[in-house]
């Protein structure tokens, strides 16, 4: 059972990085539609993941941050990197190629309920309350709103593949709850240490299956690969390790809802995917979601009480 969450204040500084996390993790499935016009998914996410921890490796020795050498910090990054990145991103990257970008962000979206009913139901860490619950339930609702529901038309022709997906986003909620016991490392360090470990080890099968000399990369697919390892990568990373020490697990988890309108913005504009007209309802869903996912239960009861008392 990982650690208990932290308990610290929440300040507007926390939610802002909340929301670029949302930021940097929303820019993932539309870049990564484009690199796999020229990448198959193993030499992708090895590309973007040796990439992401070159750059912060070069940023720690300019901050004169030593990486630990103990095998206990290595078997923690390497534990951590599998759920929470290799075998979500494998998932997520070959289902992909069979969904689109805007289908995917919705389906990713998914985690912050599934981290809920692991919490509620088996470590019982942080307080699992019906008002995170609701939340939880206005974020699916919101979701589903802002994709609409003529989207629901292509879950028969990819079914297995949008199965895969979430799937992956049960990783995902398992990797923020068990993130708890990196909380002792620097957030730049654990991302460093993850992403190099995460790299290496797809690197054998991407260069016996997929022949990476033989591939002939777009410029478009070049240019998303880099900006997917310096932004999704190296400081989406990092920007989830902060945000678990400062915020916990569920409401870092919540930054899944916020991605849900930014990434399919995106795909929009970047793929040329077409949206539901129903998205300003969607995204009111979507943030009254959030924000009962992210209150904490105490200013909500003043709150509520406020109201009561006029």
């Amino acid at each position: 059972m990982p650690p208990d969450a932290p308990q610290v204040s929440r300040g507007w500084r926390d939610y802002a990085l909340l929301l670029a996390l949302a930021c940097c993790w929303s820019s993932t499935y539309p870049l990564t539609k484009i690199g796999l016009g020229s990448f198959p998914p193993i030499t992708f996410i090895s590309a973007r993941s040796l990439i992401a921890a070159a750059f912060l490796f070069a940023i720690l020795r300019a901050r004169g941050l030593r990486v630990p050498t103990e095998l206990k910090a290595w078997k923690l990054f390497a534990q951590q990197q599998l759920i929470n990145a290799t075998i979500p991103f494998l998932l997520i990257t070959w289902a992909q190629q069979y969904v689109p970008a805007s289908n995917t962000v919705v389906l990713a979206s998914t985690t912050p309920i599934f981290a809920f009913l692991i919490t509620w139901g088996i470590t019982r860490h942080e307080p699992a309350t019906l008002l995170k619950l609701s939340g939880a339930i206005l974020g699916l609702v919101g979701t589903a709103v802002i994709i609409g529901l003529d989207a629901l038309s292509t879950l028969d022709a990819n079914i297995f593949a949008e199965i895969v997906i979430l799937v992956a986003t049960i990783s995902f909620a398992c990797a923020t709850i068990f993130g708890l016991r990196l909380t002792e490392y620097d957030p730049m360090v654990v991302a460093a240490g993850s992403l190099l470990f995460g790299g290496l080890i797809l690197l054998p099968p991407a260069i016996i299956i997929d022949h990476p000399w033989t591939l002939r990369p777009t410029a478009e697919a070049l240019t998303a690969t880099f900006a997917m390892a310096i932004f999704s990568s190296a400081f989406g990373l990092m920007l989830f390790y902060m945000c678990l020490t400062r915020l916990g697990t569920l409401t870092t988890n919540a930054q899944g809802y916020l991605r849900i309108p930014i990434g399919v913005g995106l795909s929009v504009l970047l793929l040329g995917e077409s949206v539901p007209g129903n998205l300003a309802l969607g995204l009111v869903l979507v943030m009254a979601g959030v924000a009962a996912m992210t209150i904490p239960a105490a200013s909500y009861r003043k709150w509520i009480n406020r109201l009561r008392s006029r």
